[in-house]
C-alpha cells in the first residue's frame, strides 16, 4: 500500500481517474497499484511524480507501507 502517495493525492485533490488518464491505464489498475496488488513501473512513478508531486521526496512518496 502506498499510504504516503494516497494521502498526498487526497490533500491535493488528485483522483485515481486523474492518475489513470495520465498513465493511459484503467482506474482499477491505478487502484491496484496504490493498494499493493500490483506495482508502479519506474516510468509510471516518474510520470506521476513529475506531474503532481515534484516538490516532495520521491522515495518517501512511493515508499510501500505495510498495513495489517
Amino acid at each position: 500500500m502506498r499510504t504516503n502517495l494516497i494521502g498526498e493525492m487526497a490533500k491535493r485533490g488528485i483522483s485515481i481517474n486523474d492518475v489513470a488518464e495520465l498513465l493511459g491505464i484503467h482506474r482499477n489498475s491505478v487502484s491496484n497499484k496504490l493498494y499493493g496488488k500490483s506495482a508502479f513501473t519506474l516510468d509510471e512513478a516518474i510520470a506521476v511524480y513529475d506531474r503532481y508531486f515534484s516538490d516532495l521526496n520521491f522515495r518517501v512518496l512511493f515508499a510501500p507501507t505495510k498495513v495489517d
